[in-house]
């Protein structure tokens, strides 16, 4: 899969240069088309003004964090175990998953207790702070819960294993995140030309 990974990134390159180039080609054949250029002035302003706001979506900041707590479930060694668990590791699943019980029972307040403060104005769920706070209140759960365990059961050994731990998942996600700036930025694109 490695491999094939570069060639679906020039892939996704060469799509977003054969856009543009289409879009100049088809806004001056065929002016009243609707389609706009990408390298006439609104285009070229559209493309280099709004980039940062492009990327700046939920999404980005969904992925980065979910790949923060999967990194740190994967380091803490939850799913590396011996066979039985040990008396440690099974302590540290019990004392972890406490400390998820907890995270869990807070969400829960703030959600289901009458006028919540993570409801909309209205009562419901979606839209709401809480819908919108979902995926990193969970990233932060799981994060919780692996870092207890990992301190319990002894994987964890500093700060640094930790801090570590933390990074493994930016580290393993950097190719996604690499993937979803391409896929943005072309969707983005047709979206303007045809748009």
């Amino acid at each position: 899969m490695k491999r094939v990974l570069p060639y679906i990134a020039l892939f996704l390159f060469l799509a977003e240069i054969v856009l543009i180039l289409v879009s100049w080609l088809m806004s001056a054949a065929l002016p009243t088309s609707g389609v706009r250029s990408m390298l006439s002035g609104e285009g070229l302003r559209w493309f280099m003004g709004h980039f940062g706001n492009i990327l700046a979506t939920p999404q980005l900041s969904w992925l980065i964090l979910g790949a923060i707590a999967l990194g740190c479930l994967r380091c803490s060694g939850v799913f590396t175990h011996s066979s039985p668990r040990s008396y440690r590791e099974r302590r540290a699943l019990l004392i972890g998953g406490g400390a998820l019980l907890v995270c869990i029972i807070a969400i829960l307040l703030l959600t289901v207790v009458p006028h919540a403060v993570l409801l909309s104005a209205t009562g419901d769920y979606i839209p709401s702070p809480f819908s919108y706070s979902l995926i990193p209140v969970s990233s932060f759960s799981l994060c919780v819960f692996s870092i207890v365990y990992g301190v319990i059961a002894g994987t964890f050994q500093s700060l640094r294993d930790v801090y570590d731990s933390l990074l493994y998942g930016i580290r393993w996600a950097a190719p996604c995140v690499f993937f979803y700036i391409l896929l943005i930025q072309f969707y983005e694109s047709l979206r303007f030309v045809f748009g």
